[in-house]
């Protein structure tokens, strides 16, 4: 039988190889990082008067530790901040809307308003001024977001939630890597330096 000579990497096609090796290692580090805005749907309507579960899917290792929440419009000027620094150890949040005009083109956003980073989107859904007959319950456990007047983009957040209790680390937590990175160089060169002068 004649098997092929099986031909080395050489030089030139090395660099190549390296870029899409880590190219795809990064791939694969970035897959557990997601955010899925399960709640509103595609076909849900939500009443004007009627509080509203919001419920979301996150990635536990994404490095969010805190989102913003707004409310947005397709076709209309039209945007609501509804709530800032949502800690991620929330997985609802009830939202009531009052006053708020009708419409099929609403849009919620979980992002990093300060830097302007989108984490995810919801469904288009719809708000009415008729209350509808399936009314999902709100969550008692998790706050509710009072929503009301017209839009506006120069408002402050509806509300700004603070951290969860188990949510706060300290400085020196462990799971802090480069802090203690700096710590350890620090270390080493003050020792060094009174080792060299001793």
């Amino acid at each position: 039988m004649f098997f092929p000579r099986c031909r080395l990497l050489n030089r030139a096609s090395q660099p190549a190889f390296i870029v899409l090796l880590f190219g795809f290692l990064s791939w694969l580090a970035s897959v557990h990082a997601y955010f899925i805005i399960n709640q509103p749907g595609a076909s849900t309507s939500w009443a004007v008067g009627s509080p509203y579960p919001v419920t979301w899917t996150k990635g536990l290792e994404d490095g969010v530790d805190t989102f913003d929440i707004e409310l947005m419009r397709l076709y209309e000027d039209g945007l609501y901040l509804v709530a800032k620094s949502v800690p991620t150890t929330y997985s609802t949040l009830n939202i009531l809307l009052e006053d708020v005009p009708a419409g099929d083109d609403y849009f919620l956003l979980c992002l990093n308003s300060t830097i302007g980073v989108t984490f995810g989107i919801s469904s288009r859904f719809t708000v009415s001024n008729s209350s509808s007959s399936s009314n999902p319950s709100p969550d008692p456990s998790v706050p509710t977001i009072t929503v009301s007047g017209t839009p506006d983009p120069l408002k402050v957040f509806a509300t700004t939630l603070s951290p969860a209790s188990n949510g706060a680390h300290g400085l020196l937590y462990g799971d802090e890597p480069g802090i203690w990175g700096v710590l350890v160089m620090i270390g080493a060169a003050t020792l060094s330096a009174v080792w060299t002068l001793w």
